[in-house]
């Protein structure tokens, strides 16, 4: 079957090539603390961004959904960038914008399986549902680390995330079931 939404297919190859630049970046990221506790946990969250990666290719690959050599370039230069300037920006931004990056990505699993429900396509749900939920654990893991950081308020202030704001409506605990997500990450919201 042949996806007739170009918005999804479009989302489907950034969100393939996208999670390959989070991996590297957290390579780098994991390389540069010094604490054994946060290395493995930025670890664990780079496994989890390789295995959403080849979720997102096996979705695509259902639907003959070819992978963009342009978004393939553009997140591996941009990884590999975000990797290395781990060891030089200190240790509060790669943290911070780690926070950032992974609230807006939360939305980019919820509104595929949007975008899959209005096709009348619901067998991916449960997929989709568990990675948008994966990232928000990531974020609010990255949230908890600089919470305390006297740079927080400036930065939420200067770059419109932190502790009183994120790019999605997802509460960890109160979260609601697959059957029950419809209304995460809507347009408005």
């Amino acid at each position: 079957m042949k996806l007739e939404h170009p918005e999804l297919v479009d989302l489907l190859k950034m969100a393939y090539s996208a999670e390959k630049a989070a991996a590297f970046a957290y390579q780098g990221h994991a390389g540069s603390v010094k604490d054994p506790q946060e290395k493995n946990a930025i670890h664990q969250i780079e496994i989890d961004e390789w295995n959403h990666r080849k979720e997102v290719l096996d979705i695509m690959q259902e639907y003959d959904v070819q992978i963009s050599k342009y978004y393939e370039f553009r997140f591996h230069v941009v990884g590999k960038i975000i990797s290395g300037s781990c060891y030089v920006i200190g240790w509060f931004m790669p943290f911070y914008f780690a926070g950032r990056l992974e609230s807006g990505n939360v939305c980019e699993y919820f509104r595929m399986k949007q975008f899959f429900n209005s096709l009348g396509i619901t067998k991916h749900d449960q997929t989709l549902y568990e990675m948008g939920i994966k990232e928000k654990e990531h974020e609010v893991y990255f949230l908890e680390q600089i919470k305390t950081s006297k740079m927080l308020p400036f930065f939420e202030w200067l770059f419109s995330w932190g502790g009183k704001k994120s790019f999605n409506n997802i509460d960890l605990d109160k979260k609601y079931p697959v059957e029950e997500s419809g209304h995460y990450c809507k347009k408005g919201d």
